[in-house]
């Protein structure tokens, strides 16, 4: 698997895509995904962390998509996994795996100790994929709709 920046003017349908299908994995409907407040949020992002916002290739066909970014969390900067998405046919697989493997070489490039994401309580898959990598429950946030998890780096 390679991974490559993410190009806003030529990933834009591939990106979209991919992020609208993690909305209905993840939540069952893309009824609160907003385009191009998500376009606009990536211009900013990936000016700030290019290496962070990548797709996932193989055989140069786009099969998945990281997005990564450093924060402050409780007076302490961490890792923040923005997204994990592979495509239906990937998921499963072991392919996952390769994406935790470029997040953790960014947040040890960037110095962090250790990192958090959120995930729907419903996408079991996904749960059981970050506990086998080692992170763990922290919270549940808003209203129990989502679970923030963290990870040691």
């Amino acid at each position: 698997m390679e991974f490559v920046p993410i190009n806003l003017s030529k990933d834009r349908d591939v990106i979209i895509a991919f992020r609208r299908d993690s909305f209905v994995v993840s939540f069952g409907t893309a009824e609160d995904f907003h385009e191009d407040q998500y376009l606009d949020w990536l211009r900013t992002q990936i000016k700030k962390y290019p290496d962070g916002f990548v797709l996932a290739l193989e055989d140069n066909r786009p099969v998945g998509q990281v997005e990564l970014t450093i924060r402050e969390c409780e007076g302490r900067t961490i890792g923040y996994v923005n997204l994990f998405y592979l495509i239906a046919d990937k998921r499963g697989m072991g392919s996952g795996r390769l994406l935790q493997r470029y997040a953790m070489d960014f947040f040890r490039k960037h110095g962090v100790q250790e990192y958090h994401l959120r995930v729907s309580p419903t996408n079991k898959r996904a749960i059981s994929f970050y506990y086998k990598n080692g992170m763990r429950k922290l919270k549940s946030e808003f209203d129990d709709q989502v679970i923030r998890m963290v990870g040691e780096v």
